[in-house]
């Protein structure tokens, strides 16, 4: 009996007035998903907890069933081990994005989806050249991964970092250590400030804030940004820092825990990050292509692939949340109809569902309406190895409400279930 967990990045939403008042998922052509959840048992769940619209590192590590309250130590780390740094405990790991600034006004927190992962690496090592830090005696890695993202680790020599400091990037705010969406974010980038008196805080708000000026010196400068902007393109001129962490989180492993042997395959690495924590197999993949359609393809070829290697597999699958978190409704619809095309579609042809249980859900909603993430609860369907079905026949926020699981109120609820439904499955 197999575990298929595929969580579709940022799917949920809000009513749109241009799609007739339903979400993109109720609007959506998206059969396979519907198929899943009429086949199987529905609910909802806060990723989190209600009143936690959460980044996408605590939604994952809470539905993997690790509560971060307990576990996590900030976003930072776990990119960090994702994209193959070794941060230590008491270094200071911190999650970026390359951005693009008018005197320190943000004009685009991601430079327009536009920046090349070839360009942002190159961006990176111009800035591992050229800044030195002298505020307090401190070497650093500035790590392009994806896109737009990056990390930064700084290590002081001789003294510890403190992660509590808050964010240059306005975006997100810290809410007892998690790292939350701001609902109505200032365009201007904040300086870092310690949130307590201790020198190990402050020490580190002063190396962040020099790292931003004189990376951002660097990155006006460079060719690259001279050719993006002779091409009309927005320049990758500043570098915005949030979810600092000082230590990386004690995880147990899911063998342990869930008598399972996992593997994951994801593209971002804080998805990556927490999978290896949690001692998981992390199955490497080529970076996004640009054709989604094709890198759906490839991830199912090598899921299948695998099938005999591991008991469960945790996929997690990009291409809804980035239209949300650009407002663009139409393009978030065609994303939803897309993975459903081409990795849900072909997944059903090929999985044994009497020998594996399948379940769909989200890592957290990303509105349209609000072009970031919410605490809005998300559907969950599972089906397959014995699950009884429900009355759901759709899989949306509102249809799969009215499921059989009901409402979890907290992620960490979800992995106990599914292994619930693995040993009735065995059984």
């Amino acid at each position: 009996m197999k575990l298929l967990f595929v969580v579709i990045d940022g799917a949920a939403d809000r009513p749109v007035e241009k799609l007739g008042g339903k979400t993109p998922l109720e609007y959506a052509d998206t059969p396979c998903l519907d198929s899943i959840a009429a086949r199987g048992a529905c609910g909802a769940m806060y990723t989190v907890q209600p009143g936690v619209a959460p980044e996408s590192d605590v939604a994952v590590m809470s539905i993997l069933g690790y509560d971060p309250l307990t576990h996590h130590t900030g976003r930072g780390p776990l990119e960090a081990v994702g994209a193959g740094m070794e941060p230590r405990d008491g270094d200071l790991a911190i999650r970026c994005n390359f951005a693009t600034v008018r005197d320190w006004e943000i004009i685009d927190r991601r430079v327009g989806r536009s920046l090349t992962t070839e360009e942002a690496v190159e961006l990176a090592e111009a800035v591992n050249r050229q800044v030195e830090l002298t505020s307090h005696p401190c070497d650093f890695e500035f790590k392009a991964t994806v896109g737009h993202r990056a990390v930064l680790v700084l290590r002081g020599r001789g003294f510890k970092l403190s992660a509590n400091i808050s964010n240059t990037d306005p975006a997100y705010a810290r809410l007892g250590g998690l790292g939350v969406a701001e609902a109505e974010p200032s365009r201007r980038i904040k300086w870092s400030v310690p949130l307590d008196e201790n020198v190990e805080a402050r020490r580190a708000a002063e190396l962040v804030n020099e790292f931003t000026v004189k990376s951002r010196e660097v990155l006006e400068a460079h060719p690259v940004n001279a050719r993006r902007e002779a091409e009309g393109k927005p320049k990758a001129n500043a570098v915005l820092c949030r979810d600092a962490g000082d230590r990386l989180p004690r995880l147990e492993p899911m063998e342990k825990l869930y008598g399972l042997s996992f593997a994951c395959l994801a593209d971002m690495p804080v998805e990556k990050g927490i999978a290896r924590l949690a001692g998981m197999s992390v199955v490497e993949l080529p970076p996004p292509s640009g054709d989604p359609r094709a890198d759906y393809e490839l991830r199912l070829r090598k899921l299948l692939s695998l099938a005999g290697s591991y008991d469960a597999f945790y996929i997690h699958l990009k291409g809804p949340d980035e239209p949300g978190h650009d407002g663009d409704v139409e393009r978030k619809v065609e994303a939803l109809e897309l993975v459903d095309e081409a990795f849900f579609k072909p997944l059903l042809d090929s999985a044994d569902l009497s020998r594996a249980v399948l379940c769909v859900t989200c890592d957290h909603a990303t509105p349209c309406s609000l072009k970031a993430h919410s605490d809005d609860p998300v559907p969950v369907a599972v089906c397959g190895g014995g699950v009884e079905p429900d009355d759901v026949q759709c899989f949306s926020e509102a249809a799969c409400a009215k499921g059989k699981l009901g409402l979890l109120e907290r992620g960490v609820e979800l992995m106990p279930l599914l292994a619930r439904f693995i040993k009735a499955g065995r059984a």
